[in-house]
């Protein structure tokens, strides 16, 4: 008798457990085709080589936070205060509209973070910024890029930096600036899914 009420509780977690499974799998799948959607700022391509691209892109306005201390925390306190922002959670007027990649790079002890501003906002009409949030202007600039899967930590993002610079040196490229990182996706996301990007801008 004990044996069978095992095994039918056992048939039934097995179940429970295959439709948590489904249910996370459509939920991933449904934030990774949304967010294939989400505005991202215009380019052009200038080499494209596997993993690697030389982009030109125009100017960009975004709202940028900075925050002290070690990279995932500052990104972490950095997003929600520029999310608190679009999404007009502690401000008047309308929200803005998301958009990918979020970009992180080093501002002295801390860490910057920006949000791109949809093409459709400008200076005139972008709202106020509470206290911490800059609008900041990004110059028209050429910018090397590697593309990578996975769960983005310190040690992979710094594999991948160098993969860049070594692939930058024997294309002829020059950095003008410091690694930046671009990440295209959720946390939702499962790694091997998610679009990561190391940037440097080329002198």
């Amino acid at each position: 008798m004990n044996e069978r009420a095992d095994k039918r509780r056992g048939v039934t977690l097995g179940r429970v457990l295959a439709g948590v499974a489904v249910a996370a799998a459509a939920g991933a799948a449904w934030y990774y085709a949304r967010e294939r959607m989400t505005e991202a700022p215009d380019h052009e391509p200038i080499i494209s080589d596997g993993v690697f691209a030389l982009r030109r892109y125009p100017a960009l306005i975004a709202a940028a936070v900075v925050r002290e201390g070690q990279r995932e925390p500052a990104l972490k306190a950095g997003f929600g205060a520029l999310a608190d922002y679009i999404f007009a959670e502690s401000r008047a007027g309308e929200p803005i509209a998301m958009t990918v990649p979020v970009l992180l790079d080093r501002a002295g002890q801390g860490w910057r973070t920006r949000f791109i501003m949809p093409v459709a906002w400008t200076h005139e009409t972008l709202p106020a910024p509470g206290e911490g949030v800059a609008i900041e202007d990004i110059a028209p600039r050429r910018v090397a890029t590697i593309r990578f899967s996975g769960a983005a930590d310190d040690a992979l993002i710094d594999r991948k930096a160098e993969a860049l610079r070594a692939w930058m040196a024997v294309q002829g490229l020059t950095a003008a600036s410091h690694a930046e990182f671009a990440f295209y996706n959720s946390p939702a996301i499962p790694g091997p899914l998610r679009r990561n990007e190391v940037w440097m801008q080329v002198a």
